[in-house]
């Protein structure tokens, strides 16, 4: 029986000796790999956190101290301590673990939201609210580097300074990347901090000094504030936290467990806020990811080989990838096309245009407000912005598309990937907030590509827009095969016209393919049905309200929310055109979706072919029942 199996909850581990430990983190390693080689997942960023997270639970009392993790893409060990081992083996799928921390797996998870650089405040806010109930409870945020790149975290750590007497214990797991490699100025000076050639002697220094310095005293932060008259003339790696006036602990080795632990115990001890620095490895132990120059395995989509690290399943083309391929042909084409990412640069598909044009191409580290300005100010100083983002993450930059670039009549176009419905990453990464929260920004033009030949289309169409922003969103995955149009219409495709003018189909980007499956399902039943995609659906385009007027029922299909979306604005256009054919919107309720595969999802939701015929074909029933009237003379008659 292995050390791993003997640990259930965080206490089991204060009985562990040093040696043990030592070997449970090996083994939680081993566990990792295996586990997350079958299923897909976040591998690297858990690798490079498991002395750290063993660290965490042996000096604070989960769940009465709270512990926090910035993003929640590094909690696996946290799960694997805290009794949830046995999930792993259906990890991120429907009945499994979810991939991030869940408030319905466990009581030692508080904060779920995958969204980065928001757990200082979220400990800020706890920490204030256990300091005025009078509750001896510590808090516990654990950030790591990339995300301090983000505003919000900088915004809580200007509060939490202020509060000297607030116990609060803010952990750095700086390994220099966030997805990807870290960047900006707050990326350049923990970088230098980590290659400057004293830097093992100043960690030797740190060990040194810590373990000999008692937990309470006046000598104690003489220590960790960095032995101030001499490491930091030296090196000043506190300059970043000490001007705010905070408490700082390190640079530490965060994956010597001890070390770790003991600045922990100091800082637990202090009664104020304190910064503790730990230096750690993503992909820590697993010479593949470690070796992964893209992202050290960050969140390997699939099933892989743990011995050679390549995946199980050819992958086969992607969204993500054309869209790359096109940027680049538009790069070449335009000298005004400069590329923005928020530390999303590979994910988003934006590292072959930095490549053959790093001079036009910005990585602003998680800082998706300020992306979004800084587009403004592109496209107001002749150039045009192309800023690659996924769906759920723009929800962060609402204002600014509003009040920065829409206001202005800025020429910026907004490429969100991961539309949809996404799956396995669970309810803060569904990309299902887009349509409803853009169609109220005046003048903007929102465009859903069915397919890889439209996506290049209409990226291409969104870059000549030069007095107003545009948005191109696609879904996460594998490219479907091509849906031919049988004409085009305005801007307005037609994909199937089959039989009477009974049921007008409106299908919005990547669900064109289950709208076109829905037609024959109908034809098969003797209804006739014209399926059309809008290409761009916003603004609404007349030719939808014109057809409209020619059917019985017309049904809007999207895997977006229903409130808000793109079938509301088409039901406003026909209420304002006094249009009276009925409409259904097919789309998302608006609630939070829990991690599963997209089809299973949509299943779910009734946004399957099956179910949406089905639907159609009753409420076609309906109508044709409320259309039976009897005349004064007995007759029946359709009305």
């Amino acid at each position: 029986m292995g050390v791993l199996e003997k640990v259930r909850e965080p206490a089991d581990l204060n009985a562990l000796s040093d040696e043990q430990l030592t070997t449970l983190a090996r083994e939680i390693r081993d566990f990792l790999v295996a586990k997350v080689s079958r299923t897909g997942g976040h591998l690297g960023p858990n690798l490079g956190i498991v002395e750290l997270t063993l660290a965490l639970h042996r000096v604070f009392e989960s769940p009465r101290d709270r512990i926090i993790f910035d993003v929640g893409h590094q909690a696996y060990v946290h799960k694997m301590l805290t009794g949830r081992q046995d999930g792993f083996d259906l990890l991120r799928q429907k009945g499994g673990l979810s991939g991030y921390p869940s408030r319905a797996e466990s009581e030692h998870d508080l904060v779920e939201n995958s969204h980065a650089s928001a757990s200082l405040s979220y400990a800020d806010g706890l920490a204030k609210a256990y300091q005025l109930r009078g509750e001896d409870r510590h808090v516990v945020a654990v950030i790591g580097d990339g995300a301090l790149t983000g505003g919000m975290a900088w915004e809580a750590l200007n509060n939490i300074a202020g509060a000297k007497d607030r116990p609060l214990v803010i952990v750095v797991n700086d390994n220099g990347r966030s997805y990807t490699p870290t960047v900006g100025g707050i990326a350049d000076h923990l970088t230098a901090l980590r290659t400057d050639p004293r830097y093992e002697r100043v960690l030797d220094l740190v060990k040194r000094s810590l373990s000999r310095t008692p937990l309470v005293g006046p000598p104690l932060y003489d220590v960790l504030h960095g032995i101030k008259r001499g490491l930091k003339d030296v090196m000043a790696p506190q300059g970043l936290f000490e001007d705010l006036g905070m408490k700082y602990v390190g640079p530490i080795d965060g994956h010597d467990r001890e070390l770790v632990e003991h600045a922990l115990e100091q800082a637990k001890n202090f009664g104020g806020p304190v910064i503790v620095h730990c230096v750690t490895r993503k992909g820590y132990g697993y010479d593949i990811a470690e070796q992964d120059e893209a992202d050290c395995f960050h969140s390997p989509s699939g099933a892989f080989d743990p011995l050679t690290g390549t995946p199980v399943a050819a992958p086969g083309a992607k969204w993500t990838n054309l869209f790359r391929d096109e940027l680049v042909e538009l790069g070449r084409e335009r000298p005004d096309i400069v590329a923005i990412t928020a530390a999303m640069r590979h994910p988003t598909g934006l590292d072959a245009f930095a490549r053959e044009f790093p001079e036009r191409s910005f990585d602003v580290g998680i800082a998706e407000q300020h992306a979004v300005t800084s587009a403004a100010g592109l496209a107001m100083g002749g150039m045009h912005p192309v800023v690659a983002i996924y769906s759920t993450f723009l929800n962060r930059a609402f204002d600014q598309m509003l009040m920065d670039v829409a206001l202005h009549g800025c020429g910026a176009t907004f490429v969100l990937d991961r539309a949809g419905v996404t799956g396995e990453d669970g309810p803060s990464h569904n990309g299902m907030w887009d349509m409803s929260i853009l169609q109220v920004v005046p003048g903007l033009r929102l465009s859903a590509p069915r397919d890889g030949a439209r996506l290049r289309e209409l990226l291409r169409e969104a870059v000549a827009v030069d007095d107003a922003p545009t948005v191109l969103r696609f879904p996460k995955g594998a490219l479907v095969d091509d849906v031919p149009a049988i004409e085009r219409r305005d801007g307005v495709d037609v994909l199937v016209r089959e039989g009477d003018t009974d049921v007008l189909l409106v299908c919005v980007g990547s669900m064109a393919a289950t709208g076109v499956e829905v037609a024959a399902r109908l034809t098969g039943q003797g209804i006739g049905v014209t399926v059309v995609d809008p290409r761009w659906v916003k603004p609404v385009n007349p030719v939808l309200v014109d057809l409209a007027r020619t059917h019985r029922l017309v049904v809007s299909l999207e895997d977006s929310g229903r409130v808000g979306g793109c079938g509301a604005a088409l039901g406003l256009a026909l209420s304002d055109a006094r249009v009276g054919t009925p409409l259904h919107v097919a789309g998302i309720a608006q609630r939070f979706l829990e991690h599963d595969k997209r089809p299973q999802l949509l299943a779910e939701m009734g946004l399957g072919a099956q179910d949406l015929a089905r639907d159609i074909v009753e409420r076609m029933a309906q109508a044709d029942d409320a259309a039976l009237v009897t005349d004064d003379h007995g007759a029946v008659s359709r009305g």
